[in-house]
C-alpha cells in the first residue's frame, strides 16, 4: 500500500507520523524532575542505543557500508542534528513550553529561505503564503514574551528553528544518501556532551517510566521518520508539519500541569494550526 503512494504523500504522512509522536515531549519533560544536563544525557544516550540496535538489525552486513556513506553531509547532520537536540532542551528549560514551540514555528521559513539559496527550491506561492503568515503569527508571540522577561529561552528555541531547517536542507539536498546513521551519532555526540556535566545519573520515582518512554517514543522514532521524509517533499513542507507540535504540545501541557499559555499564544498558535492545515491539504489536492 505505501509502494502505492505518491512521493508527497509518503512524505506527509512520515513527516505528520513524526510530529505527531513528538507533540507529548514537552509534557514529559516538564513532568519530569531530572536536571537539564541528565535529561540531556539521557535524551542522547537512550534513542542512540534503541535506534543502534534497529538499524544494526536492518543493515546487517551493510552497517559500515551506510556508515561510511553519509559523505560530507552526513557530517555536517551530525553537527547540526545535535545542536538543535541541545537548545531545544535548554530553551524549554528557560521559557514556557508554548513560546519554545511558537519559536521552532519559524523553521518553515528558515527552511525556504535556505532552500531557496542553496537547492534552489523555491518555494511555490502558497507555501510562501503559509510561511509569511505563520512568521507573523511567531513575532505576535515573540513580541509578547519580550515583555514577560522570557527572552533567553525564546533566544534558544529560534536557535532550534534554525537547526531544524539546517537539517531538513542537508537531507533534502543529500536524499540519495541514507543520513539515519548520522543522526545517530548525532544522539551520541549529544550524550557525550552532557556526560560531563551531569550530577546525578539516578532516576527516581515517575521518571523511571517519563524519561524512557519520552527517549523512544517522542525521540528515537520521530527523529527517523523526520530524518527520511525530506527524501520525498521540500525541506519547508517537512518542517511545516512541525507547527503541529506548537499548537498541540502546550495544550498536553496546559491540560494536564495547567500551565496556561497566554492570549496572544492562543491567538497566534490558531493561526498557525489553521495555516498549516489549509496548506497541507492543498499540497495533497494537488497530487
Amino acid at each position: 500500500m505505501i509502494q502505492k503512494l505518491s512521493n508527497q504523500q509518503k512524505g506527509s504522512l512520515l513527516a505528520f507520523v513524526a510530529v505527531f509522536l513528538i507533540t507529548p515531549d514537552s509534557l514529559l519533560i516538564r513532568l519530569s524532575n531530572i536536571e537539564t544536563w541528565g535529561m540531556l544525557f539521557y535524551r542522547g544516550a537512550i534513542p542512540f542505543v534503541v535506534v543502534l540496535i534497529g538499524i544494526l538489525f536492518f543493515y546487517k552486513k551493510n552497517f559500515l557500508k551506510k556508515l561510511l556513506g553519509i559523505g560530507y553531509p552526513g557530517v555536517f547532520y551530525i553537527f547540526s542534528f545535535a545542536a538543535c537536540n541541545i537548545t531545544f532542551i535548554v530553551s524549554i528549560q528557560n521559557t514556557n513550553v508554548a513560546n519554545t514551540l511558537v519559536m521552532i514555528a519559524l523553521s518553515p521559513m528558515l527552511s525556504a529561505i535556505l532552500g531557496a539559496i542553496f537547492l534552489k527550491e523555491v518555494p511555490d506561492k502558497k507555501t510562501w503564503i503559509a510561511i509569511l503568515i505563520t512568521f507573523s503569527a511567531c513575532v505576535y508571540i515573540f513580541y509578547d514574551s519580550l515583555n514577560i522577561g522570557n527572552f533567553y529561552g525564546d533566544f534558544f528555541g529560534l536557535v532550534t528553528a534554525f537547526g531544524l531547517a539546517c537539517n531538513a536542507n542537508i537531507a533534502r539536498y543529500a536524499k540519495d544518501r541514507d543520513l539515519v546513521p548520522s543522526a545517530v551519532i548525532g544522539k551520541l555526540c549529544v550524550a557525550i556532551f552532557a556526560f560531563f556535566f551531569v550530577k546525578n545519573f539516578e532516576l527516581v520515582g515517575n521518571d523511571m517510566i517519563y524519561v524512557p518512554l519520552m527517549c523512544v517514543m517522542c525521540v528515537a522514532i520521530p527523529f527517523v521518520l523526520v530524518t527520511i521524509a525530506p527524501r520525498f517533499i521540500t525541506a519547508a513542507e517537512v518542517n511545516l508539519f512541525f507547527l503541529l507540535e506548537t499548537i498541540l504540545g502546550p495544550v498536553w501541557v496546559w491540560m494536564v500541569i495547567k500551565e496556561q499559555p497566554s492570549l496572544e499564544t492562543i491567538i497566534g498558535g490558531s493561526v498557525i494550526i489553521l495555516t498549516i492545515a489549509i496548506h497541507s491539504f492543498l499540497a495533497l489536492k494537488k497530487t
